[in-house]
């Protein structure tokens, strides 16, 4: 890893010092800024391929970076909340946030996530193709990877975080089937799944929420014995 940059801003130095020692270990480069001001100094001079950002910054806070980092790249960017309540806030603004850990958080769990992030964005790529790629499309199905919005036959549908991360990363890679342990991993961002339910319950509430017939989905289907695929031609119009 590298090759791997990671800018963390963070007006915390215990936060930003812990982060930094156990990110290193994993062979990650990386760079920290006190404030939200200085956390955009530092993207215009140097390329990352992730960014922790704290909420609640200094200067310029965690909403304003992501929101003017995302009008210009697509790398990944995972914020930091004090409370439960500031992921639904954050999520509501639609600023293009791809992960959100709450403190006090597990240090295994941020690096678990952290490197699921980067496994996520390798596969999607980087190019500058990439960047163009705003929304995923499917006949009656559009969703909105910067708004975090889900418009099922021209209806607007409300998904909760992790459903929405569960759902792009199915269809983002149509045909392709994943076991529930690849999905805990991807997703949930940890190899241990502590309730063998979890991805079952919210693959149901998906196809509650997306399909016409719920118990005949047409585009998250069970491959029995393996797991989940998200069947579908994309719409590259």
């Amino acid at each position: 890893m590298e090759n791997i940059r990671i800018l963390i801003a963070d007006d915390e130095k215990e936060i930003r010092d812990l982060l930094k020692k156990y990110l290193e270990r994993e062979l990650y480069q990386v760079d920290v800024a006190v404030n939200g001001e200085e956390a955009l100094q530092s993207f215009d001079k140097h390329s990352y391929n992730l960014l922790i950002l704290d909420l609640m910054m200094p200067k310029v806070d965690g909403i304003e970076v992501c929101r003017r980092l995302r009008a210009k790249t697509n790398v990944p960017i995972m914020m930091l909340t004090a409370k439960d309540h500031e992921v639904d806030k954050v999520l509501g603004l639609g600023i293009g946030a791809d992960d959100y850990i709450t403190k006090p958080f597990s240090i295994n769990e941020v690096v678990a996530r952290v490197k699921a992030l980067m496994r996520r964005f390798l596969v999607l790529g980087s190019d500058d193709k990439s960047l163009e790629k705003t929304s995923i499309k499917f006949k009656d199905l559009t969703l909105d990877l910067k708004k975090y919005t889900l418009i099922v036959a021209e209806e607007e549908i409300a998904l909760t975080a992790k459903e929405f991360e569960l759902l792009r990363f199915l269809a983002s890679q149509p045909e392709q089937v994943f076991t529930k342990t690849q999905l805990f991993r991807n997703v949930w961002g940890s190899n241990y799944i502590e309730d063998d339910n979890t991805v079952m319950v919210h693959i149901r509430k998906l196809r509650k929420k997306i399909e016409v017939d719920p118990s005949n989905p047409k585009f998250i289907q069970t491959i029995w014995g393996i797991g989940y695929k998200f069947v579908g031609e994309q719409d590259e119009n």
